[in-house]
């Protein structure tokens, strides 16, 4: 059933430019819970991202999931700030990129800040960037943590090498007890784009 859901969204994500970068795959929970499945599509823009979601196109396609599979669904906005510093180890690009997708709530944000700080050197030894980091989002199904980070790397075996690298999990550390992180690393995808 949930493979007519996949053959009625074409029309929405071609119309506003919804570029699939990860469907499916291989996939691992570091950290928290998560669905077994995952899907990330990029939007020239946030306005672009809910226009998608709430348009007729995607509304008809929707009923044919609802009856087949749950959801957590979140519309997040880009990142365009500052990124990790680039590493001139950083690893070789791969045909699949790899994500972690992050949901966050911060219970102590003063302390969280170290964190921020001292995660920014692995990220770059492992070529990651964020797509989100923040920033608005809209749970439209499902429900989701306070906030969303998306980071993409190079290839899956470097956003997996990442998170179990000494040096992430030594700033890993020192967000114990200050935060509460859902943490799956997913597989790009190399379809067609719709």
């Amino acid at each position: 059933g949930y493979k007519a859901y996949m053959a009625a969204t074409p029309p929405a994500h071609e119309k506003y430019h919804g570029n699939a970068l990860v469907r499916g795959g291989r996939c691992d929970v570091v950290e928290g819970r998560a669905r077994a499945r995952n899907v990330l599509r990029e939007f020239p823009d946030y306005a672009a991202a809910l226009a998608c979601y709430r348009s007729d196109e995607y509304q008809s396609a929707r009923p044919f999931r609802l009856a087949h599979a749950q959801c957590d669904f979140i519309i997040a906005e880009g990142h365009d700030g500052p990124q990790p510093p680039a590493s001139a180890s950083a690893p070789t690009p791969a045909a699949k990129k790899g994500y972690w997708i992050v949901h966050i709530d911060v219970s102590d944000p003063e302390g969280y800040k170290p964190y921020m700080a001292a995660c920014q050197a692995p990220f770059g030894e492992f070529g990651a960037r964020y797509l989100i980091r923040g920033g608005r989002q809209e749970i439209t199904e499902g429900k989701a943590r306070s906030r969303t980070v998306v980071l993409e790397f190079p290839s899956y075996d470097a956003a997996l090498g990442c998170h179990r690298s000494d040096g992430y999990q030594a700033a890993k550390k020192l967000r114990d007890g200050k935060a509460t992180f859902d943490l799956v690393v997913v597989e790009g995808y190399d379809g067609p784009k719709f």
